[in-house]
């Protein structure tokens, strides 16, 4: 690593040519910026040496994550080229929320492949207090936050100065490695690890069985600040039954009517009851977001936008409706209550059939 004037992970191999022209460029530093569809949220983009890494997590975790947090991941699951000769996308993993320094525990004899991989990104996550960190395989910081001073405060202490004209890897040519690529030539702190535990599809699996991760889809990639957050709590306690999620990562509530739509585009496996009360998940992001401002309601519909379309291509005999629940009011059309979804399990056509559904 010494022939390069900074402190890249072993994963990141600047090409020779970019090296002559970029080399007095090739500092740590950050930039920041508004996020799109926010007003209060931001994007601060950073390099760090590989060696600063570990401190600057780690502190990040105490000062910004509070008690409980969840572990982002993201590595590619395919090693062969697509049939158009692309490579296929990574994929993202969250786990379950965790006590925070649980979370820092399990994953500490994984930070240094996690960080020198160049095929694997990693970070932490709490979406209530509307605060993320993430090392992607380009092997830059990216945090999102309502609070860019604290994060700004903490970049500086790590001596990561603000700069408008940050270079990043994305600017000039590099190879990305794997660390079974280096053979022998490893630093001290990887030199004790066998081959098999240096392949990333090995270790990166080991951790999502360890936390109990699930795969996320891309579209599904979103962050809402704690303002934000804020609102929709003050909202959900307005109803009597909506008030015992009002706590919850709203986030987590998004991911979960996905996870249903997902189910009814295969095959939803339970009852009528299971499948009003998913419904139900509907009415209740429904009754969030028709109250919402402006922005943050455009923001919201962009994000259900994907599984909205999809459970309405689920649906069947969209001329019938099921009874919606009377205890919310809404103004939109509640979609998910007209028609059926196709594919259903026995227990659930059993129970329209019970219903009188199919009656003509």
């Amino acid at each position: 690593m010494s022939k390069f004037p900074f402190d890249f992970p072993l994963g990141i191999q600047p090409w020779p040519r970019e090296l002559r022209i970029y080399r007095r460029r090739m500092r740590e530093g950050y930039q920041f910026a508004q996020l799109e569809n926010s007003s209060d949220c931001y994007r601060l983009t950073a390099m760090a040496g590989a060696g600063k890494i570990p401190a600057l997590l780690h502190d990040f975790a105490r000062v910004c994550l509070g008690n409980e947090a969840f572990l982002i991941l993201e590595f590619y699951q395919d090693e062969w080229q697509q049939e158009d000769g692309s490579q296929p996308p990574p994929t993202v993993f969250y786990s379950p929320y965790l006590p925070t320094d649980e979370l820092l525990e399990v994953i500490e004899p994984y930070m240094q492949r996690l960080i020198h991989d160049g095929f694997v990104g990693f970070g932490l996550a709490n979406n209530r207090l509307g605060m993320e960190l993430f090392y992607s395989e380009e092997k830059m910081l990216t945090c999102f936050t309502g609070n860019q001073i604290q994060v700004m405060d903490l970049f500086a202490r790590h001596g990561l100065p603000h700069n408008p004209q940050q270079l990043f890897p994305a600017d000039f040519g590099h190879d990305h490695l794997s660390l079974q690529c280096h053979g022998r030539q490893l630093p001290p702190f990887l030199a004790g690890f066998s081959r098999r535990e240096l392949d990333y599809l090995v270790f990166c699996n080991e951790l999502t069985e360890q936390l109990d991760m699930y795969p996320v889809e891309e579209s599904l990639s979103f962050f809402l600040s704690r303002k934000e957050q804020d609102l929709i709590e003050q909202h959900l306690r307005q109803h009597d039954e909506f008030a015992a999620f009002a706590e919850e990562d709203f986030g987590a509530l998004i991911l979960d009517w996905n996870d249903f739509v997902d189910e009814c585009s295969q095959i939803f496996e339970g009852d009528l009851w299971e499948y009003q009360q998913g419904l139900k998940l509907r009415d209740m992001l429904q009754y969030v977001i028709e109250a919402m401002p402006g922005q943050l309601r455009q923001k919201l519909q962009g994000i259900l936008a994907d599984p909205d379309e999809r459970f309405r291509k689920a649906l069947v005999d969209r001329r019938k409706r099921l009874h919606a629940t009377r205890d919310v009011r809404l103004h939109g059309e509640q979609f998910w209550y007209q028609g059926v979804v196709r594919n259903q399990g026995s227990s659930l056509r059993r129970d329209l059939i019970r219903h009188g559904w199919y009656k003509s």
